[in-house]
Parts: structure tokens; C-alpha cells; sequence
């Protein structure tokens, strides 16, 4: 691989060329045909050669649906309302489905992913304010994953190994992908799938051994209600989606897809490489949700309306470490739950090596999502400032942005059991900074000199409006609760919480001026002045129509191979 086609497009591959026309003859795939002498000869609508061709990104963007951060979201969920959150789960797979499919369109019709379509587009203020939103919300995720992975070395070590040097451990092991890069994508991409696989058979395990009700299951996952909740359980099921849709998970998933080089000078080859990007999410996020299910249901089981006075006589009399009046403190009270408690408990309830099971893993939750964190970072600085580092400088700084911050917390939480709470304020965040992807991706997806023919339709522009607009609803609602609950009714709070709001609401309402002038619904450029405006008649390369309005031999570059 050349240095600047670190996951973008290989020079050389392990097994072959990844370019649409290196497998089964032909860029046009499954959507066209081949001659042969002469004789037209229709392909397949489907090939489970094309598709395992395809089969890479997907699992990647899939990793961030299964950072730390969701596993705690999970067992919190399950702690606080048992199984009635579950379908709050599935819609927000299903969201996150339909948002990823519009990041991997993007990444193949325009040959660019979301940041640099961001560069490109938007006025030089704006889209300096956006990068620096979107590296909010990376350092927020990669926090989430890095403390979770410095748990997962603590449970593995009995407590040997303290929260502040598994933050220091996880940093230095961030480099292990660059051995993986240097041996090919490919392989990169299985490594991810067999920590998927380990998170799949480590809590799958821990269901099949606590064996859920089942009936239950299936009512909290197919109806929309939750039967005597309140606000901690409504909080709760905000924080699911926090916890699930991430923005800069569409950033990343825009630039993965470029790992395979689409000829985008046939229509038939982006069609093919759409549709099978499409199936290969929906596999991959079926299989999150499947192991978010796990976990939700493991603890919906065990640690629903479960006291610590409960917990501590299901470990009476077991030898597991760190079983005390601080993790639980012997009252009444409703058990906090987190990783670290929940690992706790699972030792207590099934013996040690479920313990171990649950923190291998955590583990390998923690590693995929730092390694795609990383990734995200790499491809958001990318794109946004156009800057072309060697690969180790690059990852160095990236790592560094969310390592500083979380080593801060490690040393300021006082220990591992004053963690409680971290997730649910990064959630938080990470949901403040869901505008800032979700917008930008609505309005280039809609931006007809963009993606051409395949523009998104009206219904579904009207349908993601209105789930940007609920999303704003929900995070001022959100926002304002937990700083409200955190800090009181002080002035300061009022000031905290008004002062950012309003700068928050300005630009998101500018972001939403410049998505509604893209749909055709208004004229932005009456209301917004003209150096906040994007070129009115933008237009962005479509070399499928330079092929078609020409018989001369064109020369032509692949922006994702060439230009980053």
C-alpha cells in the first residue's frame, strides 16, 4: 500500500486487485452483462461472490455499535426498565441503518467521503466549526472506549492492573493496526470480525447460561411503550440511542467504503456497489443488535430492580476481588450499574470464569472501537483540513486528542469505582453532535450536483427532517436535564446552560437553512449572508456522463485513490 491509500484503496492487495473489475470479469457486476462472442449474457442479481467481495466496511462501521459505551447503555438499560427498552434498541438499528446506507452512498456516487464533501461545500468558518464538532464527538467515543478497555484490564488482572495504566496500555496498543494495515486490508477486516465474533460468543455465552424470558423478550422488542416508566427509564432510552447512532460513525463509514475502487464512469458499477454496501450493513448491524440484545437481556435478568443489599448476598461467601461497602454499599438502594459492577456480578452469580467471559469481552469491544476511533479521526482530519501526514504522525496525533483527556479523568475519578455516570454525560455529547453528521449527509445525499441519479427521494428527505428534528428536541431536552440534575438551579447552571445552547442552536439552525435550500423547500440565500452561503450552482465531478457524452479514451482519476 502507498502512503496515501492507508484504507482507502490498496496499490496491491493479498488476494488480488480491489477494483469492482477484478472479480467475475467486469466493473457493470451484477447489475449488467458481459459479450461474449457477441452474445449478450445477463449477470445474477445476486452473487454471494460479489457480496463477499464487498463484505468489509460494513463490519468495521458495525464495531461502533458495539463500543463500550453501548455495552454499559446495554446493561443500564436492562438494569432500569428489565426488557421495555428493547424495541427503542431496534429502531435505533433501524435508524442507524438507513443513516449508514446514505454515508456509503455518498462515499460511492461522489468517489468522496463525507468530510471532504464537507470541505468542498461548505464556507471556510462553517466547516472549521463543524470539524471541530465532529472531533468533539470522536473524543467523547474514544473516551468511552479507551476507560472500557482499561476495565476490561483491570477485571482480567484482579485489580493488578489500575484504570490509569490500562489507559496507558490501550494508547501504545493502538498501534497494533498499523502491523495489521501492513498486511493488506483484507486481513485488517477479518481481525475486526474475529473481535466481533469473540463479543458474539462471550455475551451470547452469558445469555445461554442465564436463559432470559423469552416471552418478554419478544413484547419490550416489538412494542413501542414502556408500561410504568418514568423519567430515569426515558432518560435511559435517550441514552440508548446516544449510545448507538454516532456521528462521526457516518464520517467513517463514507471513507471505508472508498477501500474498494468502484469505476464510477459506469452506472451499473455504482448501482452494484450500492446495493451490495446496502446488504452488507443490514447483515452487519443485525448482528449488533443481536449482541446488544445479549447484553440487555443478561442483566434485564439479573440486576433488574436489584438492590446492593441483594447483590452482596448473592457474593456472600464467593471469592471474588473488589466484593465490598464501596462497589456495594450495604443499603436498599437500586444497584448502579455499569461494566465494572456487571462484571462484579456475573463472578458473584455464575463464578469466576463468567467474569473473565465478560471481560474478554469488553476487551475486544474496547480494541475494534479504539481501532476505528482512530480511523474516524484520521479520515475527519483528512478530510476537513486536507493534510497528508506519514501514517504513524497521523495516528499519534489522532490518539493523542482522545488519550490526553481520558488519562485527565482516570486520574481525576479517584479509582474505578467513581466511573458511574461518565457514560451517560458522553452519551450526551456524542448526542449533541448527531446534527452535525446527520445534517450534512441529508443534504449532500439531496444535493442533486452531487449524486446525480441517485439523489434521495422526497419521502425520504421528509422523513429524515423530521428525525433531525426530533433529534434537536431530544438533545435540548436531554442536555438541559442532566445539567439541570448535575448542577441545580443555580445562575451559573441557567448561564452554562443557555450561553453554549444558543451558539449551538444558531449553527445548527444554519446547517438545517443550507439542508432545506439543498431539499428546494426554501432560498437560503435571501436570509443567510453570501460568504456563509455554498456555491449556489455546486457541482461535483460525475464521470459516468463524461463517459456517455464521449467516444474519445478519457483519462480518469479516482479522487478516493488519488486525493487525500
Amino acid at each position: 500500500m502507498t502512503e496515501n491509500s492507508f484504507l482507502i484503496v490498496p496499490d496491491s492487495y493479498p488476494t488480488g486487485d480491489l477494483s469492482v473489475s477484478a472479480v467475475e470479469g467486469g466493473s457493470a457486476g451484477a447489475m449488467s452483462g458481459d459479450t461474449d462472442n457477441g452474445t449478450r449474457r445477463p449477470k445474477p442479481f445476486f452473487s454471494w461472490k460479489r457480496l463477499w467481495f464487498f463484505t468489509g466496511p460494513g463490519f468495521l462501521m458495525s464495531i461502533a455499535y458495539l463500543d463500550p459505551g453501548n455495552i454499559e447503555s446495554d446493561l443500564q438499560s436492562g438494569a432500569v426498565a428489565e426488557y421495555k427498552l428493547l424495541w427503542v434498541l431496534l429502531a435505533a438499528h433501524i435508524l442507524g441503518f438507513f443513516l449508514q446506507k446514505l454515508s456509503a452512498e455518498l462515499g460511492v456516487v461522489a468517489g468522496k467521503d463525507l468530510a471532504e464533501m464537507a470541505r468542498l461545500y461548505y464556507p471556510r468558518v462553517p466547516r472549521l466549526v463543524l470539524w471541530i464538532m465532529i472531533e468533539i464527538a470522536i473524543i467523547c467515543s474514544d473516551m468511552q472506549e479507551v476507560i472500557g478497555t482499561a476495565i476490561a484490564f483491570y477485571l482480567l488482572s484482579k485489580g493488578a492492573i489500575p484504570l490509569y495504566a490500562g489507559v496507558l496500555i490501550t494508547m501504545v496498543d493502538t498501534f497494533t493496526f498499523l502491523f495489521f494495515d501492513n498486511y493488506g486490508i483484507r486481513r485488517l477486516e477479518m481481525f475486526f470480525c474475529f473481535l466481533i465474533a469473540t463479543m458474539a460468543a462471550s455475551f451470547g455465552w452469558e445469555f445461554f447460561v442465564v436463559k432470559p424470558e423469552a416471552g418478554k423478550m419478544f413484547e419490550g422488542m416489538v412494542l413501542p411503550w414502556c408500561e410504568g416508566c418514568g423519567q430515569k427509564q426515558l432518560l435511559q432510552a435517550i441514552s440508548v440511542v446516544g449510545a448507538v447512532i454516532m456521528p462521526h460513525n457516518l464520517y467513517l463509514h463514507s471513507a471505508l467504503v472508498k477501500s474498494r475502487t468502484v469505476d464510477r464512469r459506469l452506472l451499473p458499477s455504482i448501482s452494484e456497489a450500492n446495493f451490495y454496501y446496502a446488504l452488507e450493513s443490514g447483515i452487519a448491524l443485525t448482528v449488533s443488535f443481536i449482541i446488544n440484545v445479549f447484553v440487555v437481556t443478561v442483566f434485564a435478568h439479573g440486576l433488574y430492580n436489584k438492590t446492593n443489599n441483594d447483590i452482596l448476598a448473592i457474593c456472600n461467601g464467593t471469592n471474588i476481588f473488589d466484593i465490598n461497602s464501596e462497589t456495594f454499599p450495604p443499603n436498599n438502594e437500586t444497584v448502579e450499574a455499569d461494566i465494572y459492577r456487571g462484571g462484579l456480578y456475573l463472578g458473584c452469580q455464575f463464578g469466576i470464569g463468567a467474569l473473565f467471559i465478560w471481560a474478554i469481552g469488553i476487551m475486544a469491544a474496547g480494541q475494534s472501537s479504539t481501532m476505528t476511533g482512530t480511523y474516524a479521526g484520521q479520515f475527519v482530519m483528512e478530510g476537513f483540513l486536507h493534510i497528508e501526514w506519514p501514517r504513524w504522525r497521523r495516528v499519534l496525533v489522532t490518539r493523542a486528542v482522545a488519550i490526553v483527556p481520558t488519562i485527565i479523568v482516570a486520574f481525576k475519578a479517584g479509582g474505578i469505582r467513581n466511573l458511574t455516570g461518565m457514560n451517560d454525560l458522553l452519551n450526551c455529547v456524542q448526542m449533541i453532535q448527531l446534527p452535525f453528521a446527520l445534517l450534512p449527509i441529508m443534504t449532500f445525499t439531496a444535493h442533486t450536483g452531487v449524486m446525480y441519479e441517485y439523489v434521495s427521494s422526497k419521502l425520504a428527505q421528509a422523513f429524515f427532517f423530521v428525525v433531525a428534528i426530533a433529534v434537536v428536541s431530544i438533545n435540548f431536552y436531554f442536555a438541559s436535564n442532566y445539567i439541570m440534575t448535575e448542577l441545580g438551579t443555580a445562575w451559573f447552571a441557567w448561564v452554562l446552560l443557555t450561553v453554549p445552547g444558543l451558539i449551538y442552536a444558531a449553527f445548527v439552525l444554519y446547517l438545517t437553512l443550507i439542508c432545506l435550500h439543498t431539499f428546494g423547500t426554501i432560498q437560503a440565500d435571501k436570509v443567510l449572508p453570501k460568504a456563509l452561503m455554498p456555491e449556489l450552482d455546486f457541482l461535483h465531478d460525475a464521470p459516468w456522463k463524461v463517459e456517455a457524452s464521449t467516444s474519445e479514451p478519457m483519462t480518469y482519476t479516482n479522487y478516493g485513490a488519488n486525493e487525500l
